[in-house]
């Protein structure tokens, strides 16, 4: 049945991370393969969720009250001004939230930059709406960005970047001066950017994290997308999110919608219950 199979469909194969993480499951071995906390979830949170389904918070659901928190922490965070009604689409983990986002602004022949290593989630939904990763590597052993080859991978088709920072896998936080090379360079070619910053919390030796949206010029242009995952160690929940303008937040909510129609209800009361906290 192989040739029923979608173009798309064909070019993929079984995750690696995935089948090595199964495979761990079933030799109890330390899995390195994925990125999931070693701490347990906190005990509030865990409470939160067994109440929200003992509640009988069962059915399709939208919790507003993450939206409103959310907006309360960009602000406090990043001084980013947001709209909790319009500018922010709760999805099933920054998976879907990222590849929603990509749906949502990439047509078939758009370029999409990426910097290498990057998470295989990101060139995968690319190659699904039919655009065309670029990929930029970063320069071992820190990891760094090498402005020249950055700038030359922008062409007349280059759509948007994709900046994950906190980045996975290498744990790089991209410092301010990486920050406003890729803002000057998005602004000046009328680029969209994807962001993943589930790993916003989590950085080395002090390191801050700063969100690309907090630049000059970039809140119009960036999708900032994150989950509760990381931070509080509950990736198997898959409760994510997307900030955008409103436009695109709107498109990012009718793919959702369309796609799972609805994250987990009950640990979508729990996460407003862990966001509280931040």
């Amino acid at each position: 049945m192989k040739e029923k199979l979608s173009a798309v469909a064909k070019t993929f194969s079984p995750s690696p991370i995935q089948q090595l993480s199964h495979l761990a499951q079933r030799c109890n071995a330390i899995n390195l393969a994925e990125g999931f906390p070693d701490f347990p979830a906190p005990p509030l949170l865990k409470s939160a969720a067994v109440s929200a389904i003992n509640s009988d918070f069962n059915q399709y659901r939208h919790v507003q009250g993450i939206c409103d928190r959310l907006a309360r922490i960009v602000k406090d965070t990043h001084g980013l001004e947001i709209d909790p009604l319009t500018d922010i689409a709760i999805c099933c983990g920054q998976t879907e939230a990222f590849a929603a986002a990509i749906f949502s602004i990439i047509d078939p022949g758009d370029e999409v930059i990426l910097f290498d290593p990057s998470y295989e989630t990101y060139d995968a939904s690319i190659s699904m709406a039919g655009g065309v990763p670029v990929f930029v590597a970063l320069d071992p052993p820190h990891w760094t960005l090498d402005n020249g080859k950055f700038l030359k991978s922008f062409t007349s088709r280059t759509k948007a970047v994709v900046l994950n920072s906190p980045h996975n896998p290498t744990g790089k936080v991209f410092s301010k001066d990486e920050l406003e090379v890729i803002a000057t360079a998005c602004c000046t070619n009328d680029c969209m950017v994807i962001t993943d910053e589930v790993y916003e919390h989590i950085t080395y030796d002090k390191t801050k994290h700063i969100s690309l949206a907090s630049l000059q010029g970039m809140q119009e242009r960036t999708i900032i997308t994150s989950s509760l995952s990381k931070s509080f160690s509950v990736t198997g929940w898959r409760i994510g999110w997307a900030i955008a303008p409103p436009a695109i937040a709107s498109a990012i909510k009718n793919i959702h919608i369309r796609i799972t129609d609805s994250a987990p209800a009950p640990f979508q009361e729990a996460a407003l219950t862990a966001l509280e906290r931040l």
